[in-house]
């Protein structure tokens, strides 16, 4: 945060700490003021009556300038009439002074103490303290002055002269310091404010290093299991399947039909998990941080044809896209297609078992860094907050049973990782889903 932007926010905050602080001064003062009832009465018994409506009187005035400062005029001149109100005693008490004994008045003690809360109580700025220290002495020469008496004995009036510029002075020094106190602790809250944004940001980097690794750390574990299976299940489930062939020639298995259909789901079933075990070849031979195989290819082609090979998925769903002019990149096509076809066909799933109104499906190409980024968000149920960290968990599936294995994401982040990118999900719940990825430039 610059200086001129820091002193900027000061002042901001400075306007309703001296409006708050303004406001309750004005109460206090009003009470004060009609406290003094009992210092007329103790001291000057014959001028109560008078010294009583002077009080009320003044305390209505500070009463109005309250009223003012909770408007917006009051916002704007709150410096103002907060030198108004406090004025309204002094002025008072001048007058009491004069009507009193001059300069043996003991009102002379108010003059002080309104001078002092100034600069201690309230949040004043040196120039105001300064002007209203000077204009409390000269109310105070102007009473004297006012009195019969006039200013003697001079000895005392100059004493009490000293001592209302000394606690004028003092005063102002009180508010120099109390102000700089005041900006020093907003600039460190300022700062403390600004150091807790940044350890947001790096806490949320933090988050997102912590979930890819993770995920890094998955596809690893099913990359080695997956290599483990290919040795281990291929070669028994060929085995399986040769026997089966040679079964179902034998003229026993052709008379008998339950047999012959036993046998038929026998292969089905060896044929399934075969087709599982082709599934995770794409774990078994991912090489994190390898350079991209591949040749380069026009991704807008490639995502023509994803749509057209989910056409019979897609209908009913509004499918529009935004792409730059060039597209081309460095991959697998066949790949990037398949991780197209996967994102489409999950979104037009969920859109239409949720029931989606007017469904839709919007595709986000850019340019950034040297990479092209692609987003494919749809107007779905979206995926709940608990399911977000898992979707790309191998054989993680909300389906049904029967209706899907849970490897489509799975491999999809796998293709997007052999790119050298990353395949990543965001979603609010009933409202939308969106996965991202990113592909090479071809250079």
């Amino acid at each position: 945060m610059s200086t001129n932007q820091l002193y900027a926010g000061y002042q901001s905050e400075l306007v309703d700490f001296r409006l708050a602080f303004s406001r309750g001064g004005a109460y206090t003062a009003i009470v004060l003021v009609l406290l003094g009832v009992g210092l007329d009465y103790g001291q000057y018994p014959q001028q109560q009556f008078a010294f009583a409506v002077a009080r009320v009187l003044v305390s209505l005035l500070i009463a109005a300038v309250v009223v003012v400062l909770y408007s917006a005029a009051g916002r704007r001149f709150a410096p103002w009439l907060t030198l108004t109100w406090l004025l309204l005693p002094q002025i008072m008490i001048a007058w009491m002074i004069s009507q009193t004994e001059g300069v043996h008045s003991p009102y002379y003690v108010g003059l002080n103490l309104a001078i002092f809360a100034s600069g201690i109580a309230l949040p004043f700025g040196l120039w105001q303290n300064v002007v209203f220290g000077l204009l409390s002495y000269l109310l105070y020469v102007f009473a004297c002055l006012l009195h019969p008496g006039g200013i003697e004995p001079l000895g005392t009036f100059i004493v009490n002269s000293l001592f209302l510029l000394f606690a004028a002075a003092a005063s102002a020094v009180y508010t120099y310091f109390n102000e700089r106190a005041r900006f020093m602790l907003f600039r460190l809250k300022a700062e403390v404010a600004e150091k807790n944004a940044e350890l947001e940001v790096i806490n949320r980097k933090l988050v997102d290093i912590k979930g890819q690794m993770l995920q890094q750390e998955k596809m690893a574990a099913i990359g080695t299991l997956a290599a483990g299976l290919l040795h281990e299940v291929n070669n028994p489930v060929n085995f399986c399947l040769m026997a089966i062939e040679v079964a179902m020639e034998e003229p026993q298995a052709k008379e008998s039909e339950s047999l012959t259909e036993c046998l038929v789901d026998a292969k089905q079933g060896m044929q399934r998990i075969q087709h599982i075990v082709s599934d995770l070849k794409t774990f078994a031979y991912r090489k994190p941080g390898a350079e991209v195989e591949g040749t380069p290819f026009m991704f807008e082609k490639a995502l023509d044809s994803s749509i057209r090979l989910t056409a019979h998925e897609l209908r009913g769903v509004k499918v529009t896209r935004e792409l730059p002019a060039d597209t081309l990149v460095l991959g697998d096509e066949a790949a990037i297609i398949g991780v197209l076809i996967n994102l489409f066909s999950n979104a037009a799933l969920a859109m239409r078992k949720a029931g989606t109104t007017a469904p839709a499906i919007h595709t986000t190409v850019r340019w950034s860094e040297g990479r092209l980024h692609v987003t494919v968000r749809d107007n779905g149920p979206g995926i709940a907050p608990e399911h977000l960290a898992r979707v790309f968990e191998p054989f993680f599936t909300t389906r049904e049973v029967g209706q899907g294995l849970g490897l489509g994401l799975s491999i999809s982040y796998a293709v997007i990782e052999r790119h050298g990118g990353q395949l990543f999900a965001e979603s609010e719940l009933g409202q939308w889903a969106a996965f991202s990825f990113d592909l090479p430039r071809a250079e």
